[in-house]
């Protein structure tokens, strides 16, 4: 059945991105869309936005928190997505990433900025802007867009609602005077609603409010309603564990797609991996490593936080070089693991090279180029770039935790046999851990024949969203029937 789909998110790619967030944003409407699906996207309109868009219209007005609100609408480049901006100068024109200042501390205002958002997410959700569509379903992600489920539910009648987490680590959290300032509906607040150990917590907004919650893969939802993975929300998802499920995230196959791929040098596929070692041996020379192409590529393309295992890298480094192998890692993050790498560069520049920020360019040269991806995260919710890695034949070598439990399998007797192994599994957040599975990717390598048999394993599977947006589909559906239940 068709249906209404007000997607909500705080970044989308390729108009906005810091995380994982954005690609999931930029391409789930997209397959929504092809299946039949009526979509409409929205975004905050960070000046960064702005400035990327020749085409955009203003087609509504509304008002919060004293501010002119204006409702844009234009197109998600390369598609055909209806995208709708949320452009209130005061909050969301400034210089840089979406939440955090220059110096990497959270912008002061972000409760009232998002708030902000929510609320005007509500008017266009229950038709109050003269948009003429009003959503059957409304799609929310993470803390940013969390508010949004909260207050529809203060509406009668108002449309079903979907919260998808993406990192229950990142809450929203805020003085319970914020509430109060940001005068939400009274009837909001208490334990069982937005307040948290007595403060203000946006991502119960969703977590309560929200006919369906769903996160992106069955293995995180399942962990957090750990203690270990819940911050202190695991008692709540346990609560509401019918109305709570996991689909695993799809990929642009557009975007991602050694086929295809127009950023790289060579382009290959599963059945012809030539291509693969052609721009190994480019790579090497662009980032003055040296060119060998026997030895290696280990990569990394991430956060530098701990959440994607950095500690365990920096205790293994005194033995990881002195391995037959080359480190590529592109990122940025916490300043201590900066500093560290970057210092492990300085003494191995031809064993690690550090690139400190984020290029999207560079990041399908790596993936295309390397030979494994170090992924040894503490937790992972559900990971892409294991999923781009495994598209492009970089195995992965992860922790068996997340999304990327559901989607790397471990190489051993029983996975060979039945040609389903597609990379190693690193079982403990430890250095010693990392080292052995490592080695032990690295002894598989000297088998030439078998490695590219666990590339063309790797290859094989179908990863675009096809898959879950179907899951997607039914998930609304579910939603639709539990909100009817409401009246």
């Amino acid at each position: 059945m068709k249906r209404k789909i007000l997607y909500i998110s705080s970044e989308a790619y390729p108009l906005i991105k810091t995380g994982g967030l954005a690609d999931v944003a930029g391409s789930l409407p997209t397959a929504l869309h092809n299946n039949d699906q009526d979509v409409c996207l929205l975004l905050p309109a960070y000046q960064t936005i702005l400035d990327k868009l020749s085409e955009k219209k203003v087609v509504a007005e509304t008002s919060h928190y004293g501010q002119e609100i204006r409702i844009l609408e234009t197109t998600l480049p390369g598609s055909s997505i209806k995208t709708w901006l949320v452009d209130c100068t005061q909050m969301f024109d400034r210089p840089g990433n979406p939440y955090l200042a220059d110096d990497g501390i959270s912008w002061p205002d972000n409760a009232e900025r998002f708030a902000l958002f929510a609320q005007t997410a509500v008017d266009i959700a229950l038709n109050r802007c003269g948009l003429s569509w009003q959503p059957d379903v409304v799609h929310c992600n993470d803390w940013q867009s969390a508010l949004v489920p909260a207050l529809l539910k203060t509406f009668p009648k108002g449309p079903a609602t979907v919260f998808t987490i993406h990192n229950m680590a990142y809450q929203g959290i805020f003085s319970s005077q914020t509430f109060f300032d940001l005068g939400l509906p009274a009837g909001l607040w208490g334990m069982y609603g937005l307040e948290f150990h007595d403060q203000f917590s946006f991502i119960k907004g969703g977590l309560v409010y929200s006919d369906r919650i769903n996160t992106v893969s069955p293995t995180y939802a399942k962990e957090i309603q750990q203690a270990e993975f819940g911050y202190g929300l695991d008692p709540l998802l346990n609560h509401r564990s019918q109305q709570l499920s996991g689909i695993i995230n799809g990929i642009d196959t557009d975007v991602w797609n050694p086929e295809t791929d127009k950023l790289l040098v060579q382009n290959y596929s599963r059945d012809s991996l030539r291509g693969k070692l052609e721009n190994k041996l480019v790579l090497q020379k662009q980032l003055n490593l040296p060119v060998k192409k026997g030895i290696p590529i280990i990569a990394m393309i991430s956060r530098l936080v701990e959440q994607k295992g950095l500690q365990s890298i920096l205790d293994a480094m005194p033995e990881l070089m002195q391995l037959p192998l080359q480190i590529v890692i592109l990122g940025s993050g916490e300043k201590h693991y900066e500093e560290a790498l970057l210092d492990w560069a300085n003494q191995f520049p031809d064993k690690l090279s550090l690139t400190i920020g984020y290029n999207e360019v560079l990041a399908h040269q790596i993936e295309a180029a390397a030979d494994m991806y170090l992924m040894p995260s503490t937790f992972e919710p559900c990971g892409l770039n294991q999923l781009y890695s495994l598209c492009y034949g970089t195995l992965p070598l992860a922790r068996n935790v997340g999304g990327l439990a559901d989607t790397v399998i471990d190489t051993n007797d029983l996975t060979l046999a039945d040609n389903s192994a597609n990379g190693f599994i690193v079982s403990q957040n430890t250095a010693e851990s990392l080292l052995s599975t490592l080695k032990q990717a690295l002894e598989t390598y000297q088998n030439q024949k078998l490695w590219k048999q666990l590339q063309h394993n790797a290859m094989s599977p179908d990863r675009s969203w096809q898959s879950s947006a179907l899951q997607y589909i039914d998930l609304y559906e579910k939603a639709i029937q539990d909100n009817s239940h409401r009246f």
